[in-house]
């Protein structure tokens, strides 16, 4: 395929193995304040369609095309896969340096291989290309948001992605938490017991990547308004991937249902208080026929 646009003339193809350097600098023009560089080992996952959580999903390794200008050269790369479930088209991720022209050619190249099919879906899988984040930074990426809204999308705003620096952390003034090796992410859990035994709080988190953590979650048992235990416990998290060698600790709060079970403020108090700043917000999309 073989379209203008932006006075550009701009061709679509399947991926290659000779593409890597080049869509890995498409990838990393496009990272955000608190992400790792991607490196071929995170692009081979991506293209193998290992992700994260949601891998079952589909049948088959992903398709991912490139889109190229006249002299050949990678301008912009997008990935694409059917669910097994309920074939709904799924844009797993695209890069073009945010410019409008090229992100919106790789917007409807998915369209087109998609066919007609009445439910597509965008930036709903955590991807192996970035550290947690499972959305489109808007702020970041806002061509590639006006791009998918141009074409019918409708945007979910899930998530605040937050960051904090390291460097100024001293060890825990209360070591309370026991920290066991995490049964099911490569990190630690953290947990601290009342007098009974009984876990009053936990939380888990990443080992650190390239000097970046993740603070996956905290939970505290019962919910304290007050959150006195859900800082001791963070505090003694942060101290913990400091002395792992963590630069910096990302997280993520879900956090719009105010009010119902899921109420994140006393997190976001917490997050805020403690020197957390918020990079972006995490979006995903639908559309249906």
């Amino acid at each position: 395929m073989t379209t203008a646009h932006g006075g550009e003339l701009l061709t679509a193809r399947p991926y290659r193995s000779g593409d890597e350097a080049a869509v890995l600098e498409l990838i990393n023009h496009d990272r955000v304040p608190g992400q790792p560089r991607c490196t071929g080992g995170m692009l081979t996952e991506a293209l193998a369609g290992r992700a994260a959580v949601d891998a079952g999903w589909w049948t088959r390794q992903p398709s991912t095309d490139v889109l190229v200008d006249e002299t050949g050269r990678p301008v912009g790369v997008v990935s694409y896969v059917i669910t097994r479930y309920d074939d709904t088209g799924l844009l797993l991720w695209l890069h073009g340096r945010e410019r409008p022209h090229v992100v919106r050619a790789l917007v409807d190249r998915a369209f087109d291989r998609f066919g007609r099919r009445s439910r597509l879906a965008a930036f709903t899988v955590r991807s192996p290309l970035v550290l947690g984040l499972e959305g489109l930074p808007v702020r970041h990426r806002a061509a590639t948001h006006h791009a998918l809204i141009r074409s019918g999308f409708t945007g979910q705003d899930l998530w605040r992605y937050m960051r904090r620096g390291l460097t100024d952390i001293s060890p825990a003034a209360y070591p309370v938490a026991t920290i066991t090796p995490s049964p099911d992410i490569p990190g630690w859990r953290l947990r601290i017991r009342d007098h009974n035994g009984t876990t009053a709080a936990e939380a888990a988190v990443g080992a650190p990547i390239d000097g970046i953590a993740v603070l996956w979650w905290i939970a505290v048992h019962p919910a304290d308004s007050s959150d006195t235990l859900g800082r001791t416990l963070l505090d003694q998290a942060l101290a913990h991937l400091a002395d792992q060698g963590a630069r910096e600790v990302i997280l993520f709060v879900d956090d719009n249902a105010p009010g119902g079970d899921r109420d994140r403020a006393v997190a976001n108090r917490l997050y805020d208080t403690a020197g957390f700043v918020e990079v972006d917000r995490l979006y995903s999309y639908m559309r249906t026929f």
